[in-house]
């Protein structure tokens, strides 16, 4: 009986990997916790790789269930909460919520947000070819590639539609780990990009978005690109199904739930399933450590072709424009915008950027859906 206890526990069935992986997962939730960096992200993803790399803790987390003699036997916690992922169930949910979320009206307002935005998916197509020349496939150079999008539910959405299960667990947190190190990373391109008085522009006030506007836009981006890309319905539909529900005045309940309650439930539910696909003895690869180099590359690429299209028009625009919003063109919402601001506001503290760094922005959210929706009409089987 001794013998059998002491085989059970997680002293014995202990991998070095494991321990390092802890540690990891020890360093993400003191950023979310401590240094207050995400934690909405961090801490799910944080526990749920720390849960699932406790020696012994895999087997029973992730049990299969069985059926013996006609009897079914369950499966573990995570088992059934990995089908959200599985399934891709999470991503067009948390796609909802963010809709339900936003106000598109700075990009209704000002529709040249919608060039800087697409510019910022230049990291998604740069990295896609700098994967395949690392030897990575079309389908897993593409999955790879969208982590330059800055989304992590359109990672785990082209990731798994793609079937590339296996570098999902990479894929994911280097996705979400960029989210989270947006005002670390993007700060330091947006001055190295810039000049000071490009910084220093101030930017007119945007017009007025009526109501109309404001319902009439989700319906028609649905209708214009569910014909042009399907494949980029299931997010951006959903995405823009939120937002009506948002704007049309008559369903504030479930506008409130999408937005609330269930994107909250969601956001748990990922969060700890991304964290547990970072087992320390499938993580810790070369593999690995090239896909986290390459979205690095991906993200900083993105923030880098939105700047150099905001510095493109602030040159045609004559000094109007301000090329620190480009960098918000990265899907990040609204955290990109923010640090656009606050980049502004080192400079010039009277300076408020954050509405006009809302257009890119959004268009950001909308670009990296409809850059998803082309690599799987590519790579799609």
């Amino acid at each position: 009986m001794l013998k059998n206890l002491w085989g059970s526990t997680g002293l014995v069935q202990s991998a070095w990997q494991n321990y390092v992986m802890v540690i990891i997962a020890c360093v993400l939730l003191f950023v979310g916790i401590g240094l207050k960096k995400e934690p909405l992200l961090l801490v799910p993803i944080g526990f749920g790789m720390l849960f699932v790399n406790i020696p012994g803790a895999f087997n029973i987390l992730m049990k299969e269930p069985t059926v013996t003699d006609g009897v079914t036997s369950p499966g573990g916690l995570l088992y059934y909460m990995e089908k959200g992922v599985e399934w891709v169930i999470f991503p067009p949910l948390i796609f909802m919520g963010i809709g339900a979320m936003t106000d598109f009206g700075p990009l209704i307002a000002s529709p040249k947000s919608f060039i800087l935005g697409a510019a910022a998916q230049l990291g998604i197509f740069f990295t896609l070819f700098g994967a395949i020349l690392l030897g990575f496939d079309g389908a897993q150079a593409a999955a790879i590639a969208i982590i330059g999008g800055a989304d992590g539910p359109t990672s785990i959405y082209v990731t798994t539609m793609l079937k590339q299960f296996d570098l999902l667990p990479a894929i994911t947190v280097a996705a979400y780990s960029y989210m989270a190190l947006i005002p670390i990373i993007q700060p330091i391109f947006m001055k190295l990009l810039t000049t000071k008085k490009e910084r220093s522009v101030r930017m007119e006030q945007l017009r007025p978005v009526s109501k109309r506007e404001k319902i009439v836009f989700p319906i028609v981006v649905t209708l214009v690109c569910g014909l042009i890309l399907p494949d980029s319905l299931p997010l951006l539909g959903m995405l823009m199904f939120g937002n009506l529900l948002k704007e049309c005045l008559v369903t504030d309940r479930l506008a409130n739930t999408a937005s609330n309650g269930l994107m909250n439930g969601i956001t748990i539910f990922l969060g700890v399933c991304v964290g547990a696909k970072a087992v320390g003895t499938t993580f810790l690869t070369v593999s690995t450590l090239k896909i986290v180099v390459l979205g690095l590359a991906a993200f900083i690429m993105g923030t880098v072709g939105g700047l150099l299209m905001g510095k493109l028009m602030y040159v045609l625009s004559h000094g109007k424009v301000n090329p620190l919003i480009g960098s918000a063109g990265v899907s990040a919402v609204p955290m990109a915008a923010r640090v656009s601001q606050t980049v502004a506001q080192k400079d010039d503290p009277n300076n408020y950027l954050l509405m006009h760094a809302m257009g890119p922005n959004v268009a950001g959210v909308i670009g990296s859906a409809v850059a998803a929706g082309v690599l799987l009409s590519i790579f799609g089987v």
